[in-house]
């Protein structure tokens, strides 16, 4: 166990399992393809708990928020913060598309590679429907239909938690959440308990379960490697390679606002943040960061636990900033590789349609996320069929620092909520004093010590009399107990 721990949190090592897969993938795609097996059983597991997690995180963070001074002021802070963080991460994937121009320069022969991907991913009409919701009619307008509302606020809490709708499950949790919250001490003690009890336990179910990233990080490399031409990837490396640049840069922003808040050196914040970043990055889940996201956040850097708790599991679901990123660059992309050069109205549209559409994707991950790039994409007037063919071939690459960013997007934002909360920060020194037995210690008088010593003479005394009365009662019994009877006799004798 302790080797799968160090493991884990280690970057090289995580490193070396990346390559290790990719040249499995690469030389053996047939095993490659059964790697990917162990990546669903992750994330099965990791659902399995991450969700009821998010459901007594927020549970707990709403009541510890609710006892905060000027709890209403500080959840419109949440609320405006938050917005203000999705709408600067879309901002910036515009003005940098605008910059860099992705797909500006690609040549001929790729134009050709990429749109023969799209043919075949759409037919030979190269026409593709996208549905966002499975379930509904693609041909049906999702405005005229009038259950739309009933997905958007379900109406059966253990429908929604046993279909894994991390959107449905917060809309519901939110409402019981305050009202337990309003509840006295007296009266919620006893579902506290049980809820803290339960707390934990997914939270060591999650941290065990993490310890096996190594082997997700493997199994997903040699899957991709394996199922990836590399003329894809190169054909959108202008694409992949802009968008981890921009990603990482906004990650060290916003790293950097965080130190400035908690007022440590950037090492220790970058040690504190190491393990949920290593989580995330590897990890297709938003949400199995979320117990160390909180462990990091409160103990470590000194932030309210209470904002920790509440702002972390909502902000894996709603704070998209590394989606509101994602979309604008991919609108520009498919601009740019159509030839298309967009107005000044246009690239406001397309901010704001990244922006909507980062909210509109709250609560999904993978291939999903991706399916939402075709609303800006929509709204621009282009062929939302590019936003599958094309980019569900590299999403696996840009899932991680997606995945980075929007994690330390939340960071931020519990940060700056926090501000003028005391620090609950655990120092190393109080947290192993904490953690250690403390010795006993005994202290002893002169009498104190006779009258042991006298005590321990006479039980002494008393166990070699007891030995030598019961030697001799054994010696008195022995010829009655040896006598046996003999050939020619029916009993016993004396």
């Amino acid at each position: 166990m302790g080797v799968l721990k160090r493991l884990s949190s280690s970057p090289p090592a995580l490193l070396v399992c990346l390559v290790a897969g990719g040249l499995v993938g690469r030389f053996f795609p047939d095993l490659g393809a059964v790697a990917a097996v162990l990546g669903q059983v992750y994330l099965g597991v990791i659902g399995m708990a991450a969700l009821p997690l998010l459901v007594v995180a927020t549970f707990f963070g709403l009541r510890q928020t609710l006892a905060l001074p000027q709890p209403g002021r500080r959840v419109l802070m949440i609320a405006a913060l938050a917005m203000l963080l999705v709408a600067v991460c879309a901002g910036v994937g515009t003005l940098a598309g605008v910059l860099v121009q992705p797909g500006a320069s690609v040549d001929r022969g790729t134009r050709e590679y990429l749109g023969a991907m799209v043919q075949r991913a759409g037919g030979a009409a190269g026409d593709t429907e996208i549905a966002l919701d499975a379930t509904s009619d693609p041909n049906q307008d999702k405005a005229l239909d009038p259950n739309w509302a009933a997905d958007l606020v379900p109406d059966n809490f253990f429908r929604v938690l046993a279909e894994g709708k991390s959107l449905g499950i917060l809309l519901c949790t939110i409402p019981f959440g305050l009202a337990f919250a309003a509840l006295g001490k007296g009266r919620n003690t006893a579902l506290t308990g049980v809820f803290e009890t339960i707390y934990r336990a997914l939270e060591t179910i999650i941290s065990r379960v993490n310890l096996f990233i190594p082997v997700l990080v493997f199994s997903m490399s040699a899957y991709f490697v394996a199922k990836t031409e590399p003329r894809t990837i190169a054909a959108m490396s202008s694409f992949v390679g802009w968008f981890l640049i921009l990603a990482l840069s906004l990650s060290a922003v916003a790293v950097a606002v965080i130190r400035r808040q908690c007022k440590l050196p950037v090492s220790q914040v970058l040690q504190a943040l190491k393990a949920p970043a290593l989580i995330s990055l590897t990890s297709a889940s938003t949400t199995a960061s979320i117990p160390d996201t909180i462990e990091a956040m409160s103990s470590k850097l000194g932030f309210s636990r209470g904002i920790v708790e509440l702002v972390t599991p909502m902000s894996s679901v709603f704070l998209r900033g590394g989606s509101a990123l994602y979309y604008a660059l991919v609108a520009l992309f498919v601009a740019n590789l159509y030839g298309r050069t967009l107005a000044p109205d246009e690239l406001a549209l397309t901010c704001a349609g990244a922006f909507l559409a980062a909210f509109a994707s709250a609560g999904n991950n993978s291939a999903a996320n991706v399916a939402y790039a075709g609303v800006v994409l929509a709204m621009l007037q282009l062929p939302a069929e590019a936003a599958l063919a094309l980019f569900i071939a590299v999403d696996l690459i840009c899932e991680g620092p997606r995945n980075l960013l929007t994690l330390l997007c939340a960071c931020l934002l519990s940060a700056l909520v926090s501000r003028g909360l005391p620090s609950e920060r655990v120092a190393a020194g109080e947290a192993t004093a904490a953690t250690a037995p403390k010795p006993v210690r005994f202290a002893f008088t002169r009498a104190d010590l006779a009258l042991g010593v006298g005590c321990c003479l006479v039980v002494a005394v008393l166990l070699v009399v007891l030995g030598i009365g019961v030697g001799m009662k054994t010696d008195a019994r022995e010829p009655y107990r040896l006598a046996v009877p003999g050939p020619d006799n029916a009993g016993f004798s004396k």
